[in-house]
Parts: C-alpha cells; sequence; structure tokens
C-alpha cells in the first residue's frame, strides 16, 4: 500500500515538474493568459465553495 500510495505521489510530482518546465518556456503574454483562463474561474469556484460552506455553518448554528 504505502509504495503505491509513494508511487502515485512521484508520478503526480514528476507530471507537476513537466507542466511547470512547459509552462515557464512559453512566451510571457502566452503565460498570463492561461493564468487568467485557469486561476480566475478556480478562484470564483473555490470562493463560491467557502460562501456555501459559511451560510451551511451559519444557518446550522442558529437552529
Amino acid at each position: 500500500m504505502r509504495s503505491t500510495v509513494w508511487g502515485v505521489a512521484r508520478a503526480i510530482a514528476d507530471w507537476w515538474d513537466s507542466f511547470e518546465l512547459w509552462l515557464t518556456q512559453l512566451a510571457f503574454p502566452l503565460q498570463v493568459v492561461l493564468a487568467i483562463l485557469v486561476i480566475v474561474p478556480l478562484c470564483w469556484f473555490v470562493s463560491a465553495g467557502l460562501d456555501r460552506l459559511v451560510d451551511l455553518v451559519a444557518d446550522a448554528r442558529r437552529r
């Protein structure tokens, strides 16, 4: 089990390293556009999820 988890973690780390290398080799304007297309929606979904979670906890505490 431990070796399987380590193997998966290593594979993810290797994939991330290759992705990071690809990203840093792009021209700066492309990096900015890619960041905007990925990071802005990701931040929006995370903030919407946290807002929903806070609403649920607040409603539960009021009861």
